[in-house]
């Protein structure tokens, strides 16, 4: 079991942010430690939603407070999605280098949201760069969608080749360990797949699932989060890459046959438990 502080968005309806982190990472035997960026009432893709963006003063008294209870020594990972306003990133930075200076072993897991292929960048002007240039150098693991790893890198990625020279490029600005989600490439464009590829010191890997003809808020969280923690269990990015594949895509798949809006998480608590693994990793 490892313990884990979450610094993301919030909403009370539906599974996006910590909503959708936080029960996947608990089922899958962790304890996780919220700390909210935004309080929503739902996720914004619905195009209209109520409640606050969370100052970063106030997140930040929230880590105080654990930190006051001697709790950030015993922190093994600092996970961080959704960011919010552009003064969050500071908040995330300096509890990262708290949680390190008391416990050196433990690891930040960074994922960089900021769009997808299909809408773009759907964040603040300033967070990319912000992302580029203070967050990802500070992280040891990031979990980029094929659109955001270009977005980091500025480069443009295209086929395997690039995407693979662009996780280099990633891997040279900090993080040591990178799953790129969401991964397209003219080799498959007929095959009705997607692909996930995971990248450590030890190797690269690739796995192949079936596409799902639809797209949810909140699954990129999701798979960040399991990523994480099987990453922290076993310390093998091919095994984790594994289990979260077969996880995400059992989730995915029961939300499309029940045709709901929102990912049906708690329902597909038996698939982060005990993942099927009924994918395919190879080595690449």
């Amino acid at each position: 079991m490892a313990n884990i502080l979450s610094i993301q968005s919030h909403v009370a309806y539906g599974h996006v942010g910590n909503s959708a982190a936080v029960f996947p990472l608990q089922r899958i035997g962790h304890e996780v430690w919220p700390v909210h960026t935004v309080n929503f009432s739902n996720h914004t893709g619905y195009g209209a939603w109520k409640g606050p963006m969370i100052p970063a003063s106030d997140v930040a008294a929230v880590i105080d407070g654990i930190d006051e209870r001697g709790a950030l020594a015993s922190v093994d990972a600092v996970l961080s999605g959704y960011q919010g306003g552009d003064d969050i990133a500071d908040v995330i930075i300096d509890a990262v280098a708290r949680v390190k200076e008391q416990h050196p072993s433990a690891i930040y897991a960074c994922d960089p949201v900021m769009g997808n292929a299909k809408s773009g960048c759907h964040v603040a002007d300033t967070i990319p760069p912000l992302l580029r240039s203070r967050v990802v150098p500070v992280a040891d693991l990031i979990t980029p969608n094929q659109f955001e790893l270009g977005y980091l890198t500025e480069r443009d990625v295209t086929d395997l080749d690039s995407t693979l020279a662009a996780v280099n490029a990633a891997r040279e600005m900090g993080p040591s360990i990178v799953l790129v989600t969401s991964v397209e490439r003219p080799e498959t464009a007929g095959d009705d797949v997607i692909e996930m590829i995971a990248v450590d010191d030890r190797g690269k890997w690739i796995v192949r699932t079936p596409r799902l003809p639809f797209k949810r808020n909140g699954s990129g969280d999701v798979t960040a989060a399991l990523f994480t923690g099987h990453y922290l269990d076993s310390r093998d990015a091919a095994d984790a890459l594994a289990k979260t594949a077969s996880s995400v895509y059992d989730m995915l798949k029961l939300t499309h046959e029940a045709d709901s809006r929102e990912l049906k998480l708690v329902e597909s608590q038996e698939f982060f438990a005990n993942p099927a693994k009924q994918f395919t990793v190879e080595a690449l």
